[in-house]
């Protein structure tokens, strides 16, 4: 090894324990591929007496505990707006209540190999509604107010989106069996794989989706081509299954879209108020990705209503307002949260705006808006609209996390200071005042012409739930990159040389640091070479082959 100090890209990104791959060709028990992508299925109905009534669950033998079934009724109708007429889209996210059953394999698979932003968490679920409402003399109410609800963990908002716009029509047309249809055909689907492109077969239709894996370029990238052929062609491709349309959703307050992205990034609390939940769901996700490839760490609620169970965790006044994002469209919040220090409307929630009294710490890019006002006037797609936001926002993102990672190299452990006969080296600690002091010679300026106080956001964001989680991110990766390293130096070593001349107890304890690494690798099986193992093995073998016959015995056992 050269005396190099780690590269950041050579850093495997974090893996969760999993003992082996799933194996494709195995057969799958039933409902096994419906649970890689979706919990449950849900029909939520309006009873004169009960209010909001769950009406179905499909598959019948998912469990839902009352907290959830609550809260899925409440946040799968429209709040307080009863002229919401026809159809009406939208997304939610609520607590996940705890005892519950840790990820399946595949979604930890799934986690390992997806982008950071992507990974889906065992504490929320998503819920994706379909609710209809129309004049109907026959029912007492005079109404039909009914919800198709898709209950998942995987934060995929475009498919989703799409596949709850297909299934709750047939549902409303052809009622429950329909529904059993929709949920086989997503028994059917393969497993979700980053880097993988799939075609989704749902009622007739084909959504062909490619999934985001890590090493995918985020700036400027094409998506690599498959090889691969599909049995089926596909009716539609989607071109993200994650991204919403910023453009649109900050159109009413582009202006402020800079000012927002910095609240973002520092975790402040925000309150999205609009006239419907299809507006606030797009907003909070707008300004959730909008920090992307930085992952938003801090709680958000596409969609908020005064029954959620978080209700007066979120609301009170006797404490600051806790990190969170919220949408929400009962003109009750407007009084309720009238304290909270930042707060969007958008549509008919009175008069539009951004209302604040933080003082953004980087001065406007005015170029930016100019550019996308000239598209306005040019009538340039939406899509292009959006993307040119996406790109802007992307490379702004990027300007201040470079420093950042440039400092974390910085405090990474040469390799050749990784010895096989002492423990691996950890990560110096981050030191704010030292970080600080590489931002004359190397900060956000060499990347970014956007001027400002960048040092005094910077300390915003440590304090920020964003920073907390990108550090305990890249400790994690680079502690693993060490463990790996470790591991090879180990196999490589003379240890049989090594033991010559060393006491039992040092033997025995160097065993057990084998062990730990075969453990390891048994866990990590994707990133550590099978030679390096086998080396590593026959080393142990050979370790353990010198020590007397009864403590040989009681170190097999």
């Amino acid at each position: 090894m050269g005396d190099k100090t780690l590269e950041t890209e050579d850093i495997p990104r974090s893996v969760i324990n999993e003992d082996e791959p799933i194996n494709k060709s195995l057969t799958m028990l039933p409902w096994d591929r419906f649970s890689n992508w979706i919990h449950c299925a849900c029909v939520v109905t309006f009873d004169l007496e009960l209010g909001q009534a769950m009406e179905l669950i499909y598959p019948g033998h998912i469990k839902l505990t009352d907290k959830e079934k609550m809260n899925i009724c409440y946040l799968s109708f429209p709040d307080s707006n009863s002229g919401c007429m026809g159809d009406t889209q939208f997304h939610f996210r609520i607590r996940q209540c705890p005892g519950r059953k840790p990820l399946v394999r595949a979604h930890s698979q799934y986690n390992r190999d997806c982008p950071v932003t992507l990974q889906l968490d065992d504490a929320h679920y998503y819920g994706f509604v379909y609710f209809r409402q129309t004049k109907d003399r026959s029912i007492r109410r005079g109404y039909f107010q009914k919800s198709v609800v898709l209950i998942t963990k995987l934060p995929f908002i475009a498919l989703f989106n799409q596949v709850i716009s297909i299934i709750a029509p047939e549902y409303f047309d052809n009622g429950e069996p329909s529904l059993e249809a929709a949920c086989h055909d997503i028994d059917q689907w393969p497993l979700p794989v980053p880097g993988d492109t799939l075609n989704l077969p749902i009622m007739g239709s084909v959504i062909q989706v490619r999934l985001s894996c890590r090493s995918d370029k985020l700036i400027g990238s094409v998506p690599p081509k498959y090889s691969q052929t599909h049995s089926i062609p596909a009716h539609s491709i989607l071109p993200s299954i994650h991204e919403v349309d910023i453009y649109s959703s900050f159109l009413s307050i582009l202006p402020h879209v800079q000012l927002l992205w910095e609240l973002v990034l520092i975790g402040e609390p925000i309150v999205v108020m609009a006239s419907s939940p299809t507006i606030t769901c797009n907003t909070v996700q707008a300004l959730v990705n909008m920090i992307a490839p930085l992952k938003f760490c801090s709680d958000f609620r596409p969609y908020f209503t005064i029954h959620d169970s978080e209700f007066r965790e979120y609301t009170t006044k006797t404490q600051a307002p806790p990190p969170v994002i919220l949408g929400v469209t009962n003109p009750f919040f407007a009084k309720t949260l009238q304290h909270w220090p930042h707060i969007i409307r958008i549509g008919e929630m009175g008069p539009l705006g951004v209302y604040t009294r933080y003082k953004s710490f980087l001065t406007k890019d005015k170029a930016i808006l100019k550019r996308l006002m000239k598209g306005s006037q040019l009538k340039r797609p939406v899509e292009a609209q959006n993307a040119i936001l996406r790109r802007h926002l992307l490379e702004l993102t990027h300007s201040f996390m470079i420093p950042l990672e440039r400092y974390i190299t910085s405090l990474m452990p040469l390799q050749r200071n990784i010895s096989p006969h002492k423990g691996p080296p950890k990560l110096r600690p981050f030191e704010t005042e030292k970080f600080i002091e590489t931002l004359e010679q190397s900060g956000p300026q060499l990347t970014s012409g956007i001027k400002g106080d960048w040092e005094a956001l910077y300390r915003r964001f440590f304090r920020s739930p964003n920073f907390e989680g990108w550090y305990y991110q890249r400790q994690k990766e680079v502690n693993q990159k060490l463990q790996l390293l470790h591991l090879e130096a180990l196999s490589n070593a003379n240890l049989s040389e090594w033991i010559a001349d060393k006491e039992e107890v040092q033997i025995i304890d160097l065993i057990l640091k084998i062990k730990d690494k075969l453990n390891f690798a048994t866990h990590n099986h994707g990133l550590v070479g099978k030679e390096s193992v086998s080396r590593l093995q026959k080393q142990l073998e050979d370790i353990v082959s010198t020590l007397p016959d009864d403590l040989q015995s009681v170190i097999k056992t």
